[in-house]
């Protein structure tokens, strides 16, 4: 079967290590003696140079590492109008140094007064052009990430969202994803033709303990909570032309190469599978805590998997057989096969700024050797 625009047999989920000359300057900016605009200007460069990196290993997914966030969704959703990053989260789910993530806030309406996500994504076509790739329209693809709306309610629910400028949630709800409708159409507008919704709040409702605290704080039992977001996502890209792709990313956590949630895809698979009208799945499947590949049996003959059995967490490299064999294994839950199925890492590497426990050597190591296990699986053509 085709594969659907800009999806490869070998693909990934997007974020990269960022240059340590980022990062140094990340911490300049915020003590106020670099200026934003110099930041930008390593950023370009250094997108530019990550470009041609991953061409030369083989990929064809092209994303800009996401060197321009220091987290994968805050960076993102504070541009929204009516949105704004306030304290920290309040969780026993802490990470490395006791770090927390910053809260978001519904201040007022929601509101999309400008593009994102454009500039951005002009700047990586316009890259991947110079570095000998042909953009959406040729042999690679420009992709873009963005956090899937379910980011802005998940973890906070009702009281981070104003009451006087949402006394309803179904109305918050509407403007959430109208939001969303309209950055999409910019990106389409601007020739984008892939874009990747980052989601950690449908497979964190399959663990038992987040799944018990979701439904306290939301007031709501899990199955509901997965259908209202399944909504949610279908009604934020219900307007997408026929040409654009829409995927979706589920991850249980990925700061520094740790995790915060496990359990398998059977609470959420039939929504997941069934009602969720996205095109493609990039799913963490690279140790236990995924569970087994039964859920991939409510997956649809015209819907694809990117497989992340192979981890963004470790610098050893993955057994290439026994990722073959895993590949096989979940091709027998499918109803099309191996036809249905690509391979990837089960994350990026770096999704916050601090990045994995690995170094960039190994990470380009990591990324070759998938490239190899796709060609030796679906052949040369790792497009088809």
């Amino acid at each position: 079967m085709p594969l659907p625009i800009g999806v490869y047999r070998a693909d990934q989920v997007g974020s990269l290590l960022r240059p340590k000359e980022v990062l140094a300057t990340r911490e300049k900016v915020a003590a106020g003696s670099v200026s934003a605009s110099d930041l930008r200007q390593l950023e370009d460069k250094y997108i530019a140079e990550v470009v041609r990196k991953q061409l030369q290993a083989g990929l064809r997914s092209i994303t800009d590492g996401e060197f321009r966030r220091a987290w994968f969704h805050l960076d993102f959703l504070q541009h929204f109008d009516g949105v704004e990053v306030r304290g920290a989260l309040v969780s026993t789910n802490k990470s490395k140094g006791d770090v927390m993530p910053p809260r978001l806030v519904v201040t007022g309406k929601l509101g999309h007064s400008k593009p994102i996500q454009v500039d951005d994504f002009k700047f990586l076509e316009h890259q991947i052009a110079q570095a000998g790739g042909e953009g959406t329209y040729g042999k690679v693809t420009t992709k873009v990430c963005i956090p899937s709306p379910t980011m802005v309610h998940f973890r906070g629910g009702r009281d981070t969202i104003d009451i006087n400028a949402y006394p309803s949630l179904d109305e918050f709800f509407d403007d959430l994803a109208r939001v969303y409708q309209e950055e999409i159409q910019d990106l389409y507008d601007a020739g984008c033709r892939f874009v990747q919704l980052d989601d950690t709040n449908l497979a964190y409702l399959c663990d038992p303990k987040m799944r018990s605290e979701a439904e306290s704080r939301h007031g709501s039992d899990a199955k509901q909570i997965a259908s209202q977001y399944a909504n949610l996502i279908n009604k934020a890209i219900e307007k997408r032309p026929s040409d654009m792709t829409i995927g979706i990313h589920l991850c249980r956590g990925n700061h520094r190469s740790q995790w915060f949630a496990q359990g398998g895809y059977e609470p959420v698979a039939e929504v997941l599978f069934r009602d969720l009208n996205v095109d493609v799945y990039f799913l963490e499947y690279d140790d236990a805590r995924s569970g087994d590949f039964s859920p991939l049996r409510h997956l649809p003959e015209h819907k694809v998997v990117v497989l992340g059995v192979m981890t963004s967490k470790k610098g050893d490299l993955d057994e290439k057989d026994a990722m073959i064999q895993r590949l096989n294994e979940a091709a027998k839950y499918c109803k099309k096969g191996l036809d249905q199925l690509c391979v990837s890492h089960q994350c990026g590497f770096s999704s916050t700024m601090e990045g994995n426990e690995l170094s960039e050597e190994q990470q380009w190591a990591k990324i070759r050797s998938e490239v190899e296990i796709a060609k030796k699986v679906w052949g040369h053509d790792i497009s088809q």
